[in-house]
């Protein structure tokens, strides 16, 4: 069982009261869970529980395997209410589902447990009447937490934004608010979710459930808002966190998101450069965009770019979309590329470039003599016609190859 994912909401009085109410008139099992199977609320036990049941009353979530079966059976888009088939794999038995929705907006699920999958015509009503009295209930508390939100969101927006004076206000009334405190260091990060098809809201509640459990974690605290593809989370810290946390934070956050939706949706993460205080926060944030352009476009990145991993990918990646192409290598390397047979020596000087001009190193990373490099070097500055002794022409050979590189990984999808 993996616990990288938050316990949604505990449900509130009112929604327990109606959950209970149906429970005891159908003598049967009933669970509230959240869009993405997360539990909100359940009944007692009636004899029919199962393993999944008991463990998401003992852990608070349902297993990865088993919110991907549930969501794999396009419970996110039933009109109405279905069977779901039992898994004895999973220690799953059969539920009745009903897709709770207000105003075109699914809020919830509703799961009644039915081994032989049948219910009689009177159980189904009392389904019915409970599950609209339920997403009535669900929908009036979703509007009270989206208008708190939203304040938030506005507030966020503020601090990380490029206006200085809107940023110190929003700085004071965050703090006077107690949405964020003034700590030593603040990192930003940012998570983008491409999907060409199905609900903008899917992707807007599987990117809340992904980053709000690092709102506040054993090192951090801080703040997060979610706007349909888009989610930013910022966090507060006395002591920077090392490249490893922030690393398999992002991967969580990765694989979190690989659960709750199907494998048409495309994640990427930038995570900004660690900053003094929630003055330095929008600084992070602009570099976390530009950490984000370069998860899209270098696939060794494997989705997940660091401003502080970056070197000289921050600088180029700065550039907009439109400027970054091809005019951009310099003439000396695209005659070098040009020439046939030249493979070689593009990776030799690619291998001395990156090993800083060292021959003895260059050599043992290409497994070559070092007559045999020297041979190659001479032949890389006679069809340049640049010296590689000289820093500034380094610089121009080892900028261009870099530009090369995004160029080859291709242009990525818009901000």
């Amino acid at each position: 069982m993996s616990k990288r994912f938050q316990r949604a909401q505990v449900g509130s009085g009112a929604l327990r009261a109606l959950i209970d109410a149906l429970a005891e008139e159908l003598g049967r099992s009933v669970v509230l869970d959240d869009p993405l199977v997360r539990l909100i609320c359940s009944s007692r036990h009636f004899g029919d529980e199962d393993p999944v049941r008991v463990r998401s009353l003992l852990q608070g979530l349902a297993d990865d395997e088993v919110i991907r079966y549930v969501l794999g059976q396009g419970v996110a888009q039933w009109a109405g209410p279905g069977f779901i088939e039992g898994r004895d794999d999973l220690g799953l038995l059969p539920r009745y589902c009903v897709p709770l929705r207000e105003r075109g907006r699914l809020l919830g699920l509703l799961m009644v447990v039915a081994a032989d999958k049948t219910l009689s015509a009177e159980e189904t009503d009392a389904i019915g009447r409970a599950a609209r009295a339920v997403a009535a209930q669900m929908y009036t508390e979703y509007v009270a937490t989206e208008a708190e939100e939203s304040g938030t969101h506005e507030l966020l927006r503020g601090l990380l934004g490029t206006d200085p004076v809107g940023r110190a206000v929003a700085l004071e009334q965050g703090i006077d608010r107690g949405l964020w405190v003034d700590a030593a260091h603040s990192v930003v990060t940012v998570v983008r979710v491409s999907r060409p098809h199905g609900s903008p809201a899917e992707v807007e509640t599987a990117l809340r459930a992904a980053v709000e459990g690092y709102r506040s974690t054993r090192w951090a605290a801080g703040a997060i808002s979610v706007d349909r593809d888009r989610a930013v989370l910022l966090q507060l810290c006395d002591r920077l966190p090392d490249s490893g946390e922030i690393t398999a934070q992002s991967r969580r956050v990765v694989e979190s998101l690989g659960t709750f939706l199907d494998a048409a949706a495309v994640p990427t993460v930038g995570v900004g450069g660690r900053q003094e205080g929630l003055v330095g926060a929008w600084s992070s944030y602009e570099q976390a965009l530009v950490a984000m352009r370069a998860a899209r476009r270098l696939p060794n990145l494997r989705g997940v770019g660091d401003w502080d991993e970056l070197g000289e990918y921050a600088v180029l990646l700065q550039l907009p979309d439109q400027a970054l192409n091809a005019s951009l290598v310099p003439k000396p390397l695209r005659v070098l590329t040009e020439n046939n047979g030249t493979a070689r020596l593009e990776e030799t000087l690619r291998c001395f470039l990156e090993n800083a001009g060292s021959v003895p190193r260059t050599a043992e990373a290409l497994h070559v003599h070092r007559t045999s490099l020297y041979y190659r070097l001479r032949q890389i500055q006679e069809i340049t016609g640049l010296d590689l002794d000289n820093g500034a022409d380094r610089l121009v050979l080892h900028m261009g190859l870099r530009i090369r590189e995004l160029l080859t990984a291709g242009a990525p999808a818009a901000d």
